[in-house]
């Protein structure tokens, strides 16, 4: 099964927005960054400081396309990039890893986002073995394949964003279980879990809602080479359904 990343619904599902990170020589940093985005941007060089302006980029192109605005009329809270600031009421969350940058966002609901390249599982058994939870460790071992474990890896990236809390201690609060049933240690019953392939990435999503649903796509255009907020067209891309799940609440 395959959707196209402009598929559109009319209700309250997250959107996830994404780009591709371009190389170039060092530019001057665009005047639409903000005190705080100033200062982090200036600690970095080469790579990361692309990674970092088109993820910057990419949030305001986000914030502005939910919620009908220019780009540059968008920009998130300081620190931690998790809402808009400018204009308020969306909850925001960013994943970025090797040339491409991911921005999810929600109308006033909770969100959190992850993406990693399909290839990224070297020594991923370590990690499971120090990690996760008996249960898992139990039937991961046992399927033995590094691509299961990166759902799985994504599954608690995105709900440790989505409850807004770090990896430090965390990880076991979300228990994949077999045939990805998962359970959470939030007491709601409507937090929900959709995962795809698109670009050569996994893309996982955990967000609030009565019912599961796919998120809506969209890859646009890379940030051009001086990083300026013109408003970015889409780009045609497929991507690969792989599965949705209610998050159950784990009892103690």
């Amino acid at each position: 099964m395959a959707g196209s990343s402009n598929d559109f619904s009319p209700d309250n599902r997250p959107s996830v927005w994404l780009c591709h990170q371009t190389d170039g020589p060092e530019i001057a940093h665009p005047a639409w960054l903000t005190d705080y985005e100033r200062e982090t941007v200036g600690k970095f060089s080469g790579p990361r400081e692309r990674e970092y302006l088109s993820s910057r980029w990419l949030i305001r192109q986000a914030i502005g396309k939910s919620a009908m605005v220019p780009p540059n009329h968008c920009c998130p809270v300081a620190g931690r990039p998790n809402a808009s600031g400018t204009p308020e009421g969306w909850r925001l969350s960013l994943s970025h890893s090797q040339g491409l940058s991911a921005c999810a966002t929600r109308a006033d609901s909770a969100i959190g986002l992850d993406l990693e390249p399909c290839q990224r599982h070297a020594q991923w058994q370590k990690v499971v073995k120090r990690w996760f939870s008996p249960v898992e460790q139990e039937w991961l071992f046992r399927e033995d394949d590094s691509n299961t474990f990166l759902k799985v890896w994504t599954l608690k990236e995105a709900w440790l964003k989505a409850t807004g809390r770090g990896i430090a201690g965390n990880l076991q609060t979300l228990e994949v279980r077999k045939n990805f049933e998962i359970y959470g240690d939030q007491p709601e019953q409507d937090w929900q879990a959709a995962c795809c392939y698109i670009e050569g990435y996994l893309v996982t999503v955990v967000f609030r809602g009565s019912r599961p649903v796919w998120p809506e796509i969209t890859l646009l255009e890379p940030p051009p080479h001086d990083f300026s907020l013109v408003d970015a067209e889409p780009i045609e891309a497929s991507w690969e359904p792989l599965f949705q799940r209610t998050i159950r609440c784990k009892t103690p």
